[in-house]
């Protein structure tokens, strides 16, 4: 089976349900996106899918392999990558050693050739390095190879962190609100990054407060609301399903600036 299959998920915290029996299913290639109010279990569900936290109740599978109570670094060899809300990034670093380090769970010399710089290891850092300079170019950071993390705008760091998750070479990645903090610009650069990742073939799972890039880019969006699925569809049909409206996409739209409804 391809893709992400998730049945009856649930996650308890002394007796809160941060989760409760959660399934769907993300087919590959997708940009499935989740939304919900805040304390809707959001993060709790990434955290699940990334292996941070074991469920209480349910499982997880991954093109058929079962990954449910597994240990983090198992979710990652697998193929699930993530960025984070805040940023995880080696500010004392350059843009391009910050997408080598995502190479680390790729690569395969150990310490005896490390030790005595054989072959192999000088042609693994030389793969590395080009690896990383294709991947500043695939999210449109090329001219900011050399350049130190710590120079680097916000927006720029934005696409530098999902750079250095896809080094890892992701079959899926979860993208936590890629697009906080961001002017209407950086917000559409990510959608474009976003439907590049797909149309790559990285299947790609968003949680993000902007609606409007969350309604232009998404296959398909889960609606949660305390922990319980309250809908799932098109962008559509969440759109236009009255429980989602009255929970959610009612309150965000009223939050939004007119100009940007236009």
């Amino acid at each position: 089976m391809s893709g992400l299959r998730v049945e009856g998920l649930s996650r308890e915290f002394g007796g809160i349900h941060a989760v409760q029996g959660l399934s769907f299913s993300i087919d590959a290639g997708t940009v499935h996106s989740i939304i919900g109010p805040n304390g809707a279990g959001k993060t709790t569900l990434l955290n699940l899918l990334t292996g941070v936290y074991v469920p209480s109740a349910g499982s997880i599978a991954l093109d058929g392999r079962e990954l449910t109570g597994l240990p983090t670094h198992a979710f990652a060899a697998a193929g699930i990558g993530r960025t984070f809300q805040n940023l995880q990034i080696f500010f004392n670093m350059s843009a391009l050693e910050n997408v080598m380090t995502g190479r680390h769970l790729r690569e395969r010399c150990g310490l005896l050739p490390a030790l005595l710089r054989t072959r192999r290891l000088v042609r693994a850092e030389r793969d590395c390095r080009a690896r990383a300079h294709d991947l500043l170019h695939f999210v449109g950071l090329a001219a900011y190879a050399d350049a130190g993390a710590d120079s680097m705008p916000y927006g720029a760091l934005k696409r530098l962190e999902i750079a250095r998750a896809l080094a890892g070479e992701p079959k899926m990645l979860l993208l936590d609100e890629p697009a906080a903090g961001l002017n209407p610009t950086e917000s559409q650069e990510i959608a474009e990054l976003i439907r590049k990742l797909s149309q790559s073939g990285t299947t790609v799972v968003l949680v993000e407060h902007n609606m409007r890039l969350v309604m232009g880019v998404s296959d398909r969006i889960l609606v949660l609301d305390y922990g319980r699925k309250l809908s799932e569809g098109s962008a559509q049909e969440v759109r236009n399903d009255p429980r989602v409206i009255e929970a959610y996409l009612g309150a965000a739209e009223a939050q939004e600036p007119a100009h940007a409804r236009r």
